[in-house]
């Protein structure tokens, strides 16, 4: 479209649609506006050390435990698929999952409830899911972890423990609350 070189200027009580050539553009910019402020919406808090690769599977819930699992997969892909759709068991979920490389993705907000936990209890706590952080390593149960993935841990926890006000005493593994059914994060774990 050719500039219109004979437009006349605004004058006092004139808008822009009485003077403009494109009547769509004040149309246009309030659309837009409305995009970047619906942008600005709040979400819920996500950890700023992980990659965030939501899970629909969590309620509300209040932390005071952080439990640590192994996944018994092959890769974290297909941790993460198993982490946001189901298992075997049904529907399953985890806040954390620590890749063997170090990398850390956040499938649920801190916030709210994962599961991941199954049944057990944990001194009186018999709904742990409801009290805990769930974090998933990615590990097959049968190998060593590597340091790039407990030095990743070992960050998230110092973390997750000081923003949530959760001793270090209340970091468990799977097995302590369920030691009949769990052995995770396995006897590899350091």
């Amino acid at each position: 479209m050719a500039c219109n070189a004979h437009a006349q200027p605004l004058q006092w009580g004139m808008t822009l649609r009485d003077r403009s050539p494109r009547p769509w553009l004040p149309m246009f910019a309030a659309l837009l506006a409305a995009l970047l402020l619906s942008a600005c919406a709040s979400h819920p808090p996500r950890n700023p050390l992980a990659q965030w690769v939501p899970s629909r599977n969590y309620n509300t819930r209040q932390p005071t435990l952080i439990v640590l699992h192994h996944t018994e997969q092959d890769s974290v892909q297909q941790s993460l698929d198993t982490l946001r759709t189901r298992n075997s068991g049904g529907q399953v979920s985890a806040h954390y999952l620590v890749g063997k490389d170090g990398s850390l993705y956040q499938l649920v907000p801190d916030s709210l409830r994962a599961w991941h936990a199954g049944a057990g209890h944990w001194g009186t706590i018999s709904d742990v899911n409801s009290a805990s952080i769930g974090i998933e390593l990615d590990n097959d149960g049968e190998s060593p972890f590597p340091p790039a993935q407990i030095a990743t841990l070992l960050r998230l926890l110092e973390d997750v423990s000081t923003r949530l006000r959760i001793p270090r005493e209340a970091v468990i593994g799977h097995a302590d609350l369920a030691p009949a059914r769990k052995v995770d994060p396995s006897r590899w774990f350091p």
